[in-house]
């Protein structure tokens, strides 16, 4: 029962001591309560100046003191500081109640909140200035005078260097002043009495648009020492021609919106001097010849060419991909070997003077036979230079306006032109081609030309050229003789002797009498025309 009263005594002491706590802590907030009726909350900032449990008139006396003497100092980008006076531009107080009405929208109960967070109030009407005057003191600034301003200037990228390849240089920030910026900074300085502003800090510079720390500069940077990186080795066999950063950098051009290209139409040059400079194709060629001396075998199209829209391409992936490479150029057509001679040591030289050819492999002579060429009084003369194999085909028949061929071996090297063999022949070499010869081709024995067929291939070069000048045959001088070669140069008779015994028909009747019987196979002739004449009426060819 004691201890029961001891319990009670105990609780109601606390109860008490609570109770005497709890209304000394309720007196202590009505006093701050009713404090705050008339004095601004704890962390409370009117237009930037500390106003804490300020009375209004503790508030309009700081203005006042503020005012008084006040001098705006303005801190410049190059360390020089100019001033403002107040007196210069009548800055005076200017109360119209809103600091009271700022105090009676303060609830002075949440005085206890005030303590953990500010209140920041801004009036405009606190402090007034002529801004007429203070616009002409602003123009007389040093700052304002756009005779001595600095323009800022961009970062840029550095022309290329090979010790450092290519730098982004730092933007040069200036002294060029945003008028209408410094005109706020200095109206909201003055408005709250500020005693000094940084025209850095406040942005009052036109600052340049591209800094040194711009993602897209610094990546462009990389871009172009990559691509200056690049090396091509272009490798023409014995020789060796290098590009590198020191002609590639100069095709290099970074837009404003720092994207990097090559220059295509520099490239596109670089690659046409290439092909200039290594093409063979169509060049005249130095032939030593067979028996020797030396002799100039005219264009034509055999040779090296550089495919220049597959190399510009190639190029430009090259010099993007940023690495070191060896490489041939991209070709159109190749030759057999580089240097001087690039046809190599396989080739058929055909000397259209002495109706003779050399077929060479590897060097070595695998043919030399007579053959009869195309015929000079129709201008149906073989082309000289230097041409391709074109393709090897067997069991062909050739085609023309008035002709129609079967050949066992075809080897065309220049368009319709080629070398086969010709079964209706039955001599070949001397003068035949002057009056007997083909539409241009190149007529052999059908040994020469199988041999020919089984060893050379497709792209090997024909050197085709004369040591001296094709006979005149437009008033051609006919002789027994020359009619006798060209009757003995008809062989089998076929439906393509009816070119040429048309010809030696038309030569035998123009001959005198006397010259007629000196024509010893003329018999021959008679039994070939009575040959060809059965073969046309019957349709067949032997």
């Amino acid at each position: 029962m004691k201890k029961e009263k001891q319990k009670r005594g105990k609780k109601q002491i606390v109860l008490i001591v609570a109770g005497i706590v709890i209304g000394v802590l309720a007196v202590i907030y009505l006093a701050f309560a009713f404090y705050f009726h008339s004095h601004f909350l704890f962390h409370t900032k009117i237009n930037g100046m500390d106003s804490s449990c300020a009375t209004v008139s503790d508030v309009e006396d700081k203005i006042r003191n503020g005012i008084d003497g006040y001098t705006l100092s303005i801190e410049e980008r190059d360390g020089k500081t100019e001033t403002i006076s107040g007196k210069d531009i009548s800055v005076t107080p200017q109360f119209d109640g809103s600091l009271e009405e700022c105090l009676k929208k303060q609830n002075p109960f949440g005085w206890i909140a005030s303590l953990f967070k500010d209140s920041e109030y801004s009036m405009d009407t606190m402090i007034s200035y002529d801004e007429d005057e203070l616009a002409k003191v602003m123009n007389d600034l040093d700052c304002m005078d756009s005779d001595t301003q600095v323009a800022p200037e961009n970062a840029k990228i550095s022309e290329y260097s090979r010790e450092d390849g290519y730098t982004v240089i730092p933007a040069e920030y200036g002294t060029t002043i945003n008028a209408d910026a410094l005109k706020e900074a200095v109206n909201n300085a003055i408005t709250n009495l500020n005693e000094d502003i940084s025209l850095e800090d406040s942005g009052c510079y036109i600052d340049p648009e591209i800094t040194e720390d711009d993602e897209q500069i610094k990546a462009a940077a990389d871009t172009l020492n990559q691509y200056a990186g690049a090396k091509i080795t272009y490798d023409f066999g014995d020789e060796k021609e290098e590009l590198d950063a020191s002609e590639i950098t100069d095709w290099f051009t970074v837009s404003d919106d720092m994207t990097v290209s090559v220059d295509e139409d520099k490239l596109a040059s670089y690659v046409k001097e290439l092909a200039a400079s290594h093409n063979t194709a169509g060049q005249d060629k130095t032939l030593t010849m067979t028996g020797g001396g030396t002799v100039t075998v005219p264009g034509g199209s055999y040779g090296w060419k550089i495919d220049q829209a597959a190399e510009r391409e190639q190029l430009l992936a090259d010099i993007k991909s940023g690495q070191s490479v060896e490489r041939e150029p991209e070709y159109s057509q190749r030759a057999n070997s580089h240097g001087a001679n690039d046809y190599g040591n396989t080739y058929v030289e055909i000397n259209l003077t002495t109706q003779h050819l050399y077929f060479y492999k590897n060097g070595a002579l695998v043919v030399s036979s007579d053959f009869v060429s195309g015929k000079v009084a129709a201008d149906h003369d073989t082309p000289t230079g230097a041409y391709f194999v074109n393709s090897r085909e067997t069991n062909r028949t050739l085609r023309g306006e008035d002709y129609e061929s079967f050949v066992n071996y075809w080897m065309p090297f220049n368009g319709g032109v080629g070398m086969h063999d010709a079964t209706w022949r039955s001599s070949f070499g001397g003068q035949i081609y002057l009056r007997g010869g083909s539409h241009g081709c190149i007529n052999l024995p059908v040994s020469a030309a199988k041999t020919i067929y089984e060893n050379i291939e497709v792209g090997d070069a024909v050197l085709v050229f004369q040591t001296e000048p094709t006979p005149d045959v437009s008033a051609p001088q006919v002789t027994p003789e020359t009619i006798i070669s060209e009757i003995d140069s008809i062989g089998p008779v076929t439906l393509e002797s009816a070119t040429i015994m048309a010809t030696i028909r038309s030569q035998y009747n123009a001959l005198s009498d006397e010259d007629k019987a000196k024509v010893t196979n003329y018999e021959t002739f008679v039994a070939d025309e009575a040959a060809l004449s059965a073969l046309q009426e019957g349709g067949q060819q032997q």
